[in-house]
Order: structure tokens, then sequence, then C-alpha cells
């Protein structure tokens, strides 16, 4: 096995640094732009009087960023060559999402937002796989130009992690369906065209099968939305949504009707390998700045680097780091490879682990740099703040761990 990256990945790298230089750095030094990623950043994004959603400002800019990078060729990278992308790879992906990570807090990569100029597109290939012909013209182009926006609506007041207990319910009443019930952490709600709403058709509680997934045009009688959840990485716009009496034709079940939750582990594993990718690149910029505060700083008359408890910690992350690395790329390898739940167990090793390494990574730097490193002036608590919520989201890590174990000891099968 060759375990160089490719050339012309080594190439793409090269192309994208450029395009960071000439076109998104220039755009993020624009009319103080620098207030939504220096230590004013939190406020700068947030509207606090507004349910502390996001400022318009800080969402136009973003809209500017991926036009740019559309325009460039970058932002549909992953994508098929039919709809506008490059036929990107697993494998690539994971390589520029650890590279573009790695450079550290900007406008060409902000996770917060899941935002970058080489985009993840979930739904896009959700679309591309399970949807209509009729679906994929309605949704495909619009969705990648940003004019229209489709939410993920999963998780339930009761039901977090075991989406197997859904309480939402669609009961059919001649050619429509009837929506009923409450989602919890409906992220994007607040300018979503449409939910990907998962709810129970038919079966028992625990039943994997006969939960359906709907597109569910938000602008619907019967959908309201709730409580705007702050969280610990503000700003927010993780609303509860309710549904009452919402009523969707055949048109609007994505995928096959009862299996839904196929559509959902497609979501997850797409979302679960880059976000891999990404801690990891995160967690290699705060070893990377650590190193080089501690070469600078000279308390006591000599480098800060000479004491054994600055080098140890460091040296142990980045070892953690290069072990993760080659699991990330192997697996996203096999993703190429094999149906994507073939390393189903694969892909949540990789998630779970490499976001508690960014989560540690950044808890040492902040350390190693001491007073500094716990102001908002350095990018620790930032980093630690958006990627603390990845081991809780898209499948706590003690799910993660589960599945690894359940697959380990017979328990469930990948497929």
């Amino acid at each position: 096995m060759d375990f160089d990256i490719p050339a012309e990945v080594v190439a793409y790298l090269d192309v994208l640094d450029g395009f960071i230089t000439s076109e998104i750095e220039p755009l993020q030094a624009e009319d103080d732009n620098e207030r939504f990623f220096d230590h004013r950043r939190e406020h700068a994004r947030t509207d606090w009087d507004n349910d502390g959603l996001p400022r318009q400002e800080w969402e136009n800019l973003l809209g500017d960023m991926r036009r740019l990078a559309d325009a460039a060729g970058h932002y549909r990278f992953a994508l098929p060559a039919d709809v506008g992308g490059s036929d990107g790879t697993n494998l690539q992906m994971a390589i520029i999402r650890e590279h573009l990570a790695t450079r550290g807090l900007g406008l060409h990569n902000d996770l917060q937002n899941e935002s970058s100029i080489v985009g993840n597109h979930p739904f896009i290939k959700m679309m591309i796989a399970k949807g209509t012909g009729a679906q994929k013209a309605e949704f495909i182009e619009v969705s990648l130009t940003g004019k229209r926006r489709v939410a993920f609506g999963l998780t339930e007041p009761n039901h977090g992690s075991d989406a197997t207990h859904l309480e939402a319910t669609a009961v059919r009443d001649g050619d429509e369906w009837v929506i009923n019930g409450d989602k919890r952490f409906n992220t994007g709600m607040h300018h979503a065209t449409h939910d990907m709403v998962y709810v129970r058709t038919s079966g028992e509680a625990g039943d994997a099968d006969g939960i359906t997934c709907f597109l569910v045009p938000t602008d619907s009688p019967g959908v309201e939305l709730g409580t705007f959840w702050w969280t610990f990485n503000m700003p927010t716009d993780h609303p509860d949504v309710h549904f009452t009496d919402v009523r969707v034709g055949d048109d609007a079940i994505f995928g096959e009707l009862g299996r839904g939750l196929e559509l959902a582990n497609m979501f997850v594993h797409e979302n679960r390998i880059r976000q891999a990718a990404s801690s990891l690149g995160a967690a290699q910029h705060c070893i990377n700045v650590a190193v080089e505060y501690a070469k600078e700083r000279k308390p006591f008359g000599k480098p800060l680097w000479l004491n054994q408890a600055i080098q140890f910690p460091l040296a142990e992350l980045q070892t953690e780091a290069a072990m993760l690395r080659a699991l990330i790329r192997q697996t996203a390898w096999h993703m190429d490879k094999y149906d994507h739940m073939e390393v189903t167990d694969q892909v949540s090793m990789c998630n779970y682990r490499a976001n508690r390494l960014v989560c540690n990574a950044a808890d040492q730097a902040m350390q190693t740099c001491g007073g500094i490193g716990y102001t908002r002036h350095m990018p620790f608590e930032h980093i630690y703040r958006h990627h603390r919520r990845y081991r809780i989201t898209e499948g706590a890590e003690e799910i993660q761990i589960r599945r690894v174990a359940g697959i380990m000891f017979g328990k469930q099968a990948k497929r």
C-alpha cells in the first residue's frame, strides 16, 4: 500500500491555499469582518436580543464566501460532475478538511457553521442516492446556491440517541399524510425552507423499520418554532419545532416509506467522517500553536519547551493525532470502496476519538500558553467550545462506542 498523499491532492491543497490568500483573506479583512474571527467573534456573530440567533451580517458573509468558492470550482468538490462537482472521494475530502482546519480560524473554514470553501453536502448526497427525479430537480441546484435550505429533524424532547422510539407520527388521510409531534435541536430552522422530519408511519416503538422521512415546507400550516436553546457555543440555531396536523402528500416522502433510518445513517456517516478529519485538523492547529508558544516563551530565563511537563503532554497529543490520521484516512478509503454501512464501526471510532482529541488538545494548549491561552485572543476556547458539541451531536460518543462494541460482540450487524 502507498501511504503518500496522492500528488494530485497535494497540488490541489496548494491551489486551495492560493485561493484563500487571493480571495478569502481579502474578504475577511473587509469592513471589519475580522470581528467575526478575533476576540470579538462570539459577540459579533450573535444577535443576543433576537433569541441568540446568528446575526444577519455574519450569515451574509458566509454566503459571500460560499459564492466565491463555488465560482472558483471548490465548493462542490465532493459532488458528482453532473451537479457541478469534481467527483471528490472520501479520502480526498478527509485530507482536505484536515488541511483547512489545521490552518486555524478563518472564513475559509468556519466549522461552527459547517461552512467551508470545500463544502460538506450530506443532504445533496442523500438526494442523489434516494431522491425522486422530481425531488432532485426541485432541490439540488437551489440548495447548493442557498436559495433553498433544508434542516434535519430527528431528535425529540424525549428521544435523542435512540431514534427507533420516535413519538412523532404521520398517519395517512386519503391522499395526504398528517404529521404530529415535536422535534428538538432542529438546527437551521430559523432560515430553513424545508425540514427533513423523521416520524413513525408504521410498526412499534423500538422497530428500526416503520420510520419515514418527509420533506416538509417550513411555511406549512401547523409548523411552529419553539424555544431556541442557548448553547455552550453561541450563536444558536437549534430550536424546538412543533408539528400539529401538518399535511403533506406522497411527493414529500424522501427515500422509501418506512426506511427513513437508512437516510439518517447516510447523513451521520457523511458528517462523522468529515467531522473526524476537521477535529483532527483543529487539534493539530492547537498543538502547533502551543509548540510555537513554548519555543518563544522564556520563564526563569530558559525556553518553556525545555520542561518535560510541557514537552510530554504535547508529544502524546502529537502521537495520538498521527494514529488518528492513519485511521481516518484508511476509513475514508474504505468508504470509497464499500458501502458506508460496511465500515460503520470504523467511522464511529474515527469520530468519537477525533472529537475527544481536539477537546484535549485545546485544553492542553490553553494550559501550555497559560493566562494568555485562557483569553479569547487565542483560538483555544473557541475551538474547545465548538468541538465539545460533537462529543454529543451526530451520535454521542457513548452511542458510537456502543456501536463499535455491538459489532465486536456480534450484537449488531454492520448492515
